[in-house]
């Protein structure tokens, strides 16, 4: 399979690059020009030939356009879109102490500029291609009850929503869509705190995504597969 991961060069994105290219997968791993790229570079080393390596700021409609050539240039089709790049913003903003600069900063990485690049890159899809939306469980509205990360839980219910309508407008191709709950994870983003390793999570979610149909396509879920509430 060939696949396409963005925020590729830690966390979570790291993780499903590595486990990919371990089970033999063509990835295209994307990331800032100004990202730490250690750990991709001793990757690229191991699988020189089936992992390229593509500078994409997601948030960036100059650097979507060159990466899409450049990928288009190398890669007749994806079989997967991985939309993981992502940010927390301010965690500990509550009711009173909102700005506008965190939201919309948070909003275009995370909301914004995932539906984007899914646009961008559909010349490339086929009948049963898959787009995965790193989501998370605390963009579901009917299951929050916390009184911070405003900009946060609002932009992932703002995925959600756009994952919905991609969903909707390319079921005629077949393309599957879904936006996914890695679940708490131990990363940066996660915190140590996270009661889930980093590859537990990965390795789920990949099992997940090898199964989905057309009849998924448009659900939230989790990275075990459970359906999630809006």
């Amino acid at each position: 399979m060939k696949l396409l991961i963005t925020g590729a060069n830690r966390g979570l994105g790291l993780e499903f690059v590595n486990q990919y290219l371990n089970r033999g997968d063509e990835v295209i791993a994307t990331f800032r020009a100004d990202n730490d790229l250690s750990n991709l570079n001793k990757l690229k080393n191991k699988f020189q030939k089936i992992l390229t390596l593509t500078p994409m700021d997601v948030t960036s409609n100059s650097s979507r356009n060159k990466a899409f050539l450049e990928v288009k240039s190398k890669f007749s089709n994806l079989d997967i879109l991985i939309n993981n790049a992502g940010m927390t913003g301010k965690r500990e903003l509550t009711f009173g102490k909102l700005y506008e600069d965190d939201m919309i900063e948070v909003f275009k990485v995370n909301a914004i500029s995932a539906i984007l690049v899914a646009e961008k890159f559909s010349p490339l899809y086929k009948n049963n291609s898959k787009i995965i939306n790193i989501s998370s469980w605390m963009g579901s509205i009917s299951a929050r009850q916390n009184t911070s990360n405003f900009s946060y839980c609002a932009s992932k219910a703002a995925l959600n929503m756009f994952s919905k309508l991609l969903s909707n407008s390319l079921r005629s191709r077949g393309v599957i869509v879904v936006p996914m709950h890695p679940g708490w994870v131990k990363t940066r983003m996660g915190t140590q705190s996270a009661p889930i390793e980093r590859k537990d999570s990965i390795s789920g979610m990949i099992q997940v995504i090898d199964s989905l149909t057309l009849k998924e396509s448009g659900m939230f879920i989790d990275w075990q597969g459970k359906k999630i509430d809006w």
